[in-house]
């Protein structure tokens, strides 16, 4: 049974899934950049529903979503010299290193990670990890967003902490995607390494420190 819920970015919620997630610091985008984005999208999105039914309208709007990714991902690498980079701090990209890992067998079934300077690339597996949330609120209906919030608000103090500053750390939405089978889930993981070496950050994958594969 898959779910869906809306915010500003389109989220796909099935039980027992493998996802792909992608979070990034408040301010780490130019409120322009965004508009312009959120813009071509909603256009690309009337057309699709304009124009076509059934499995090709959700296999079309299922391409949209990765397409749209790929442009707010690109924009993430351009930007970060002018966006806050806090990641690139050891201490700081450790905290959330150590929470991630922390939250491995509990919650999911840690894949990969990516931590770049100022977003963090994720996959992880929730089959077996049905959760029960025992609390109110917007995110209850929904374990991965419940998920997603733990582990965006625990980081957050810690790294507002160790940095000596307050307010938002993280933006506050995620994009997700549902990884539908094991050659999509290798493309990925290899994107997600490669992430650093794309950005002109190294020269290859082993280099960059907060990278991890479970092979």
């Amino acid at each position: 049974m898959i779910d869906f819920y809306r915010r500003n970015l389109p989220h796909w919620i099935l039980s027992g899934a493998m996802y792909f997630i992608t979070f990034r610091l408040t301010n780490s985008l130019p409120r322009e950049v965004i508009r312009e984005l959120q813009a071509w999208r909603e256009r690309e999105r009337a057309r699709i529903l304009s124009q076509l039914q059934g499995r090709e309208q959700t296999e079309k709007l299922y391409k949209l979503s990765k397409k749209y990714f790929s442009h707010f991902d690109a924009w993430l690498d351009r930007c970060l010299a002018g966006s806050p980079r806090w990641l690139t701090e050891e201490k700081i990209a450790q905290v959330v290193a150590d929470e991630l890992h922390s939250m491995d067998g509990e919650r999911y079934r840690l894949l990969a990670y990516c931590l770049m300077p100022n977003h963090v690339h994720l996959v992880i597996d929730t089959t077996g990890y049905e959760i029960e949330i025992h609390h109110r609120g917007p995110t209850a209906p929904y374990p991965l967003a419940d998920t997603l919030k733990r582990l965006k608000g625990r980081t957050a103090r810690r790294c507002n902490l160790a940095l000596g500053r307050s307010g938002p750390f993280w933006h506050h939405e995620s994009y997700d995607h549902i990884v539908r089978n094991q050659q999509e889930y290798e493309r990925i993981v290899a994107y997600i390494l490669n992430n650093p070496v794309k950005a002109g950050l190294v020269e290859n994958w082993e280099d960059w420190k907060f990278s991890f594969v479970a092979w």
